[in-house]
């Protein structure tokens, strides 16, 4: 692999004395949308943690284009984290203010766009929102900065079916690539499927399998629900 992305090499996090994450190493490849899949509990979450700097490896490195990841290496990762945290007194157009004067690759063109694409009111504030709305919000916020690593957790939590496959469908409209590298952790595996290149299977907090979606495919003799099925039970 060429320049990989990001590098992890032997990795493991111990969280309370428990370990979280099992000595895995893995790069990511440029210009993939890659999805992280696996029951709740797996890592998942906290290996996205680890990929932005929100929280430092036990044991190991981890690199981004070569340089150790500290969490400074957020001004170059857009993380979509499963819980928001945003000011709720804020509007919906005064967030899109704050990630644009914080963030130097924050694209507010693509963000205005994507407001109107979310089907979002930009003078509501953030405390009025549903909870699909505030998960439209943070889709928008993170697919909006210019970063070469994107990392989406569980971005379709809150949305209804309808919802769900209009913003999948639009997604890859506001996507760089083959420029960013994009990992997506969903339960909603058959409507994100379309959009994968590669696959990243966690369980117990180790890596099963890290292929391209249609060798997984291949070996399934179907769709990724029926090689996660036959793995995971």
């Amino acid at each position: 692999m060429v320049d990989p992305v990001i590098t992890f090499e032997h990795v493991t996090k111990m969280i309370y004395n428990k370990k979280i994450i099992h000595d895995i190493h893995f790069q990511l490849p440029k210009g993939k949308i890659i999805g992280m899949v696996g029951p709740n509990g797996s890592g998942k979450s906290t290996i996205l943690k680890l990929m932005a700097g929100l929280i430092l490896p036990s044991k190991g490195n981890i690199s981004l284009y070569g340089n150790h990841i500290t969490r400074r290496s957020s001004q170059s990762i857009a993380y979509l984290p499963e819980k928001s945290g945003y000011y709720p007194f804020y509007t919906v157009r005064e967030t899109i203010s704050y990630h644009n004067r914080i963030y130097k690759d924050f694209n507010l063109e693509k963000a205005t766009d994507m407001i109107k694409f979310m089907r979002l009111n930009a003078n509501e504030k953030v405390s009025s929102l549903s909870k699909g709305h505030v998960s439209r919000l943070k889709i928008v916020l993170a697919l909006s900065r210019q970063a070469p690593l994107i990392l989406l957790d569980e971005p379709l939590t809150g949305l209804d079916p309808m919802m769900r496959a209009s913003i999948i469908k639009g997604l890859i409209a506001f996507l760089d690539i083959p420029e960013q590298t994009i990992v997506i952790t969903t339960h909603e595996v058959m409507e994100i499927e379309p959009l994968l290149d590669m696959v990243l299977a966690i369980r117990n907090g180790e890596i099963i399998k890290f292929d391209d979606l249609d060798n997984i495919r291949e070996l399934a003799g179907g769709n990724l629900l029926d090689w996660m099925t036959n793995t995971y039970t």
